[in-house]
């Protein structure tokens, strides 16, 4: 999910009323010399007052711009190696900033800065840069938290959406698995079509249960997983595979139900299934994840599909696990890394 960048607008205010601020001192002097009749318009004080006010807006606004977009919406590490980071570049920017006014201010003033001014300068530079890296982080936070809350309120009208949908669809489940059971009866001399039946039968009380539940065990969704299989390699036969090589340390972890169908119904949606190309669906636990992958060979014509499959999940688990899944695609295999969430 991409980061809401604090307005330009914004940091700009922001950068010229710092600028005007902190040459406050500078625009007190030149009063009091108007108020006396002392100032010669054509002196250094009045080149002076501009050219501060220009480069401390500037050294305002690329601090301001680092701390509260740059830094957050450019690299994806992790917090303590971005604050290192941050923390260099904003001491870098200082030192280049009155590196650049001292070298520059004797050649459009005409005149070198006192070892008075410099230290002023320093000083004034030095408080500038801390009070906007808090202001800079204060606009970053401010911006993370409308946006989280209007992703809040798009997931609310999303499972409005999706609960309306629901009751008009709904369909009463005990006459199904009514339904069911007369079918099984009608067929129990054929043995694989009554273990079809059943197989059904289980994924859907499964699918009814697994919306009452925001986490199941990696047990359960494997269970469901090989009912789902099952139907699968009926229709495929030997042209569809699926190697399942999961720890069972793992058995009792946690994930969002009906992630592993998805991603298995995925794999056969998008991709050749054939004599001469068979699929293959590897399911296995490394580093505290689980992992599904297949070798990408796309179907030359796919059927219409909602495409949302995959980018719902994703929101599944940044909702509930907190975590992100990790989508590659390496060496023509598509993989798709689950974080698994620690039982309570």
């Amino acid at each position: 999910m991409a980061l809401k960048h604090v307005k330009q607008a914004t940091i700009i205010k922001i950068a010229l009323l710092l600028a005007i601020l902190a040459s406050l001192p500078k625009t007190i002097f030149l009063y009091d010399m108007i108020s006396q009749g002392n100032l010669d318009f054509s002196g250094l004080q009045i080149k002076d007052l501009p050219y501060r006010l220009v480069f401390i807006f500037l050294f305002s606004w690329a601090i301001l711009e680092l701390n509260a977009n740059i830094s957050y919406a450019r690299f994806k590490w992790s917090t303590p190696v971005r604050i290192s980071v941050l923390f260099l570049a904003n001491i870098a920017i200082f030192l280049m900033a009155l590196t650049m006014f001292k070298v520059l201010y004797p050649i459009l003033l005409g005149t070198e800065m006192t070892t008075r001014d410099k230290g002023f300068l320093n000083f004034t530079f030095g408080n500038l840069l801390i009070a906007l890296f808090f202001i800079g982080r204060i606009l970053r936070l401010q911006a993370d938290k409308q946006e989280s809350r209007i992703e809040n309120e798009h997931l609310k009208q999303q499972s409005l959406q999706n609960e309306l949908m629901a009751l008009k669809n709904q369909i009463d489940p005990h006459f199904l698995f009514n339904s069911l059971n007369s079918l099984t009866s009608l067929i129990r001399d054929n043995e694989k079509a009554t273990q079809f039946v059943r197989k059904l039968s289980f994924m859907y009380r499964y699918i009814l249960k697994s919306g009452e539940s925001d986490l199941v065990s990696l047990r359960e969704e494997l269970k469901f997983l090989e009912s789902y299989t099952y139907l699968i390699r009926t229709r495929y036969r030997d042209r569809f595979s699926i190697d399942i090589q999961i720890e069972d340390i793992f058995l009792q972890e946690e994930i969002p139900p009906l992630a592993l169908q998805l991603l298995v119904e995925n794999a056969v949606k998008h991709n050749e299934i054939s004599e001469t190309n068979p699929l293959e669906v590897k399911i296995y636990s490394k580093e505290g994840s689980i992992f599904v992958e297949n070798i990408m060979r796309p179907r030359t014509t796919i059927g219409e599909g909602t495409k949302h499959g995959l980018l719902n999940l994703k929101k599944r688990y940044i909702l509930v696990c907190h975590k992100e899944i990790t989508v590659r695609t390496e060496n023509n295999i598509f993989s798709v890394e689950l974080p698994v969430k620690t039982a309570a």
